[in-house]
């Protein structure tokens, strides 16, 4: 089961419908991801509710004056039956560098940007724009 796929897919159905947050079960990875997705300007804030196996991630979307979302599109790249890493001079520039690539690498949850700045490559989680 890949929860990061069911994560992307539950704030990309939020946004189709309009909600103004979604809530998701926690994990470690997620919440850096959501941390990463705030730092960037793609939603609003996030918070964690509850305790022990019940802990949930409440994400905070943004929306434009118009309606629309700031989040354009998710893609999840590297997958449990094919994992993508990338060395530092290989990161993919995202939507021409408007987007954001999501890495883990040995410095933590990094930016596409960041991990350049840093010199430090890792695997590919997903993309946003």
């Amino acid at each position: 089961m890949d929860t990061i796929a069911d994560f992307l897919t539950c704030i990309r159905n939020a946004i189709a419908a309009r909600h103004k947050e979604v809530s998701v079960t926690y994990t470690r990875l997620k919440y850096e991801i959501a941390r990463v997705l705030m730092e960037e300007g793609f939603i609003s804030n996030f918070r964690v509710e509850g305790e022990g196996p019940k802990k949930r991630i409440v994400i905070n979307l943004k929306y434009l004056d118009d309606g629309s979302s700031v989040i354009r599109g998710l893609e999840r790249v590297s997958k449990p039956g094919r994992r993508i890493y990338v060395g530092s001079d290989e990161i993919p520039k995202v939507m021409g560098g408007l987007g954001i690539a999501i890495l883990t690498t040995p410095l933590g949850i990094l930016t596409d940007r960041e991990a350049r700045q840093r010199r430090v490559g890792g695997e590919l989680i997903c993309k946003v724009w």
